[in-house]
């Protein structure tokens, strides 16, 4: 366990106050009041909570475009909407929409309105994830929505013509969509004047957010202005709404750890032994991090002092089913404390009451494009001061709290402000194949927020999509392979792969692989099989394993599931079998949904009837570009990029040399090393069969 110290003076500017009176076993004085949120350009009004709505509602009347500046706890995700809905933006049957960066915090911010509001989820109140529509076409007044899945209506609506208001939440964050998103709603206020766009977003960015959107709102004609109801002023407006957030005490690490992870471990157990009453937070990078956490506590557990409440244990990230992410919003069960293990899915848009206290790696996950290996790479950085505030702030959401930063505050100091945006740093060939599918070809003069994506990463993503088939020489849609794929919902390779299965006569195990990669992995193996439990689930997943990598595992387990599907048997098989039941019901719901595409597109569902080779090469048509070539070492090579990669530990090639010394994989998962998930092996002839465009043989 760390040694940490009180903090000094409370730093100006901070949305989070530090005291310096040291007064707990945080050895961190009492927090005084939060401190204001800072000045801002522009026209921006601080009101007291009683005036908010009716200023609120009066900016939107009267600007096409508002910005609201929010601290947790200002309502600003959950009344907003609702006001809107009293004042009547959705009568006539217009719709409100609301976008979330992600899916959890869309599906519960839903559920949450829906039950304030009175009406079961999915009627006047629902929401819309990828793979999952809980709305109704015409009841539904209020939905909630990923960024991303409003940004792929589009190709069907381009003017979002249901939508009479529509709220970006948690813009500053900026996510790709979110940017892209941003750049749409500009061109579609142009045609359609009476839309109300309303921003969510840190302080930090309200101002960029507002000038974004001044540039060229120029006053419409008064014919047009009549016609439509614009509003008679052109400027965006900017809001900040009062919180009813707690003060929150920090502390710091006195020196670096030497490893986050159990550091993060330790001080949740020292903090269960020693503080009071309340739940605990602790936020990592990954799904691998979290079970290797909730597993220590467990085993930790074993050795608990007598008349000690035991630990209640639940994991928070993107993988988990809608049941599992229903769970973490319940109370501790009676005489437990619950402990959250989470990624930064918890830090916005997620509140979790009873959370007193958070414990910050300073570290996140992030989607990384590397210029040095010419791949997209899932990195674990040291998160910025913005991410930093809003995982404290997590503690202060009902009650006093009390946040545990793993890093010294000198640190924190040399953290970057804000996290850069996703369109800056990660491959955007996804983006790019949409707004193609938009009808706007000219990349270069779309409107993206600043900073707009490097012209490197544009032509990158462009060559890519050309590689795969989706654009001509031109830079233009291809018919109908192109569009095809701009329409399917999941990313290129995959789309590509789906598409292609038409010529290899292999489209219905296809499907089962497709669904099978889009949730998280089936297998439970606890404490990477060191464990009693984790060696049982190694031992079981031997049995589902095929040599040949793994997406055919995969489809080996799909395909018993499928098989020994007994009404409610099948949980206990899985169950048998260790085995993640819902992620596997889950499967099978996205299988039944990409196949209505595969069939609109005309596409037959046929079986390879066992011929495994046939299934590889259709893989490796989608997947040429992540090829890697097996070195006497055990490692691997990109075969275009020579980069160094090794194979995942949860991979069943991890222990096992490929007969062709050849794989296409998934992604790159970069921590210590560069990991590949998700491999298969291929053939070295296939790769300049398949793309001769993108491997060219050399002489020998």
């Amino acid at each position: 366990m760390p040694h940490f110290w009180k903090p000094g003076t409370a730093r100006p500017g901070s949305s989070l106050d530090r005291a310096s009176e040291a007064e707990s076993s945080f050895d961190a004085g009492p927090s005084a009041a939060r401190s204001d949120a800072g000045g801002i350009a522009g026209q921006r009004a601080r009101l007291p909570i009683a005036k908010q709505r009716q200023a609120l509602l009066y900016l939107v009347e009267q600007h096409p475009v508002v910005v609201v500046v929010g601290q947790t706890g200002s309502g600003k995700t959950t009344q907003l909407p609702q006001y809107l809905l009293e004042a009547g933006w959705a009568a006539g049957g217009r719709q409100i929409a609301v976008t979330q960066p992600r899916r959890l915090s869309a599906v519960s911010v839903a559920a949450r309105v829906a039950a304030e509001v009175g009406c079961p989820l999915g009627d006047e109140v629902g929401y819309t994830i990828r793979f999952e529509d809980l709305s109704h076409s015409t009841r539904t007044r209020i939905r909630y929505c990923t960024d991303g899945m409003l940004f792929r209506e589009c190709m069907r609506d381009p003017l979002l013509s249901r939508y009479s208001v529509i709220m970006v939440d948690e813009a500053h964050e900026r996510g790709a969509y979110t940017d892209m998103l941003l750049g749409l709603l500009k061109k579609i206020r142009k045609k359609r004047p009476s839309l109300r766009i309303i921003i969510s977003s840190a302080t930090i960015d309200a101002q960029a957010f507002a000038d974004f959107f001044n540039e060229d709102l120029a006053q419409p004609t008064k014919a047009l202005a009549d016609a439509a109801g614009a509003p008679p002023q052109k400027e965006a407006a900017i809001i900040s709404l009062e919180g009813r957030a707690f003060p929150v005490q920090i502390a710091y690490a006195e020196k670096p750890v030497d490893d986050y992870l159990v550091a993060a471990i330790d001080a949740a157990w020292k903090v269960h032994l020693n503080e009071p009453q309340g739940d605990i937070l602790v936020f990592l990078t990954g799904r691998d991090e979290i079970d290797a956490c909730m597993q220590a506590l467990a085993d930790r557990q074993v050795d608990l002092p007598s008349g000690s409440l035991p630990l209640a244990l639940l994991p928070l990230h993107a993988g988990l089913s809608s049941e599992e992410q229903a769970a973490i919003f319940e109370p501790a069960p009676r005489g437990t404390r619950k402990c959250l293990v989470a990624t930064n899915i918890a830090e916005a848009s997620v509140t979790i009451d009873g959370v007193k206290y958070v414990i910050d790696s300073g570290f996140v996950k992030l989607r990384i494009f590397n210029p040095r290996t010419g791949m997209d790479a899932l990195s674990v950085l040291p998160e910025s001061q913005a991410s930093a505030n809003q995982r404290a702030g997590r503690a202060g959401r009902t009650a006093p709290g009390k946040c545990l930063r793993l890093f010294p505050e000198a640190a924190f100091d040399a953290l970057p402000l804000t996290t850069p945006p996703e369109l800056a740093r990660s491959d955007i060939s996804t983006q790019v194949l949409q707004l193609k599918a938009l009808g706007i070809d000219n990349l270069a003069r779309f409107a993206y927020l600043p900073p707009a994506p490097p012209s490197e990463m544009l032509v990158r993503a462009l060559e890519f999509l050309a590689s795969l088939g989706a654009l001509d020489d031109w830079g233009r849609l291809t018919k109908p392979l192109g569009e095809r794929m701009a329409e399917l919902p999941v990313d290129p390779m995959l789309a590509k792969v789906l598409l292609e299965s038409l010529h290899f006569r292999c489209s219905d195990e296809i499907l089962s692989i497709a669904a099978m990669t889009s949730v998280s992995t089936p297998f439970i193996i606890p404490d990477e099989g060191r464990s009693r439990a984790g060696a049982e689930g190694e031992l079981e997943r031997r049995k589902f394993t095929a040599e040949e990598g793994d997406h055919l595992t995969l489809l080996n387990v799909y395909a018993a599931f499928v098989n020994s599907r007994h009404g409610k048997q099948s949980a206990k098989w899985c169950g048998q079998h260790r085995l993640n039941f819902k992620a596997l019901s889950r499967a099978v719901n996205i299988r039944a949904q990409l196949l209505k595409y595969l069939q609109r597109f005309g596409i037959d569902v046929v079986s390879c009837e066992g011929d495994g080779a046939r299934l590889r090469k259709c893989i490796a048509a989608g997947f040429f570009k992540n090829a890697a070539r097996v070195q006497p070492d055990g490692s691997y090579r990109s075969v275009r990029e020579n980069a160094v990669l090794h194979v995942h530990p949860s991979s069943v090639l991890f222990s096992r040399v490929p007969p062709t010394k050849y794989v296409v994989f998934h992604e790159v998962v970069e921590t210590s090393k560069r990991f590949m998930r998700d491999l298969t092996v291929v053939e070295e002839d296939w790769l300049t069969e398949l793309a001769p465009h993108f491997y060219v043989r050399a002489n020998r």
